[in-house]
């Protein structure tokens, strides 16, 4: 395990689109699994730069995302289909048959979850997977007291994780209540991880998740047992941990 800790937000951001970026220009060809919500948002505007200036290019590479919201059309604004056009896909050269998102308005979702763990396998497995974490240490959707052995299943999603997802939505009451997640298992067969954390609000989980017990009542603690996982915090996330144990990049 490998943790970085950069001064703020944007710093975390770009470090984390740095190791995104190598990852393609050593392997063209990478499948990445991505992530969704508030905090990647910057890492992806600045792969976006990184695919601006010419440093790297999708052509090649084939993506797979975490998870996706049950019954919401990909044309909804709250979808993580839309979400990873808005801030992904529609600004680079990806293809989109090279698209992976859990279909979030299946007949049947035990069929779509297998259909899943089949395309992955079919692509040779994920590269480099990048991670955020919830306030109850929840990576994907997976919530407290996940199976560590699931693979991509339904979930239902914890009253916190409902709470702090309704600022993306009107009402609390229209924040889906079940989604399709990569499981545990899924993420922990990625080559490489790279957790992403900015925030006091993080700072108990990031904690837990590093020096903790590992347990399936904090699903992150599980990231103790990969063999390549880097977290990628700022100052405010990582103010629990041991100094001694952190790449200082803001020194």
């Amino acid at each position: 395990m490998r943790i970085i800790c950069v001064n703020n937000y944007d710093e975390m951001s770009e470090k984390a689109a740095n190791i995104v970026a190598s990852q393609i220009i050593l392997k063209p060809d990478s499948v990445l699994g991505l992530a969704t919500g508030s905090t990647p948002i910057g890492m992806y505007n600045h792969i976006v730069k990184a695919y601006e200036s010419g440093k790297i290019s999708f052509q090649n590479v084939t993506t797979f995302n975490l998870d996706e919201y049950l019954n919401l059309d990909k044309n909804n604004a709250q979808s993580y289909y839309f979400y990873m056009r808005k801030n992904l896909y529609d600004k680079v050269d990806i293809s989109i048959e090279n698209i992976n998102i859990p279909d979030g308005i299946t007949d049947n979702i035990q069929e779509e979850c297998i259909r899943y763990e089949k395309e992955i396998r079919n692509k040779g497995g994920i590269d480099i997977q990048v991670l955020g974490i919830g306030r109850n240490g929840h990576i994907g959707f997976n919530e407290p007291d996940i199976k560590f052995e699931a693979l991509t299943h339904m979930v239902n999603l914890d009253d916190q994780t409902i709470k702090d997802n309704s600022r993306f939505f009107d009402t609390v009451k229209e924040v889906p209540t079940k989604a399709i997640s990569m499981g545990i298992k899924t993420i922990m067969r990625a080559r490489k991880i790279v957790l992403l954390a900015s925030g006091k609000e993080k700072a108990n989980c990031i904690y837990e998740a590093i020096y903790g017990k590992i347990t399936p009542n904090l699903p992150a603690s599980v990231l103790q047992l990969h063999p390549d996982v880097v977290f990628v915090l700022d100052k405010e996330a990582a103010s629990k941990l041991d100094s001694e144990e952190i790449d200082k990049e803001y020194l």
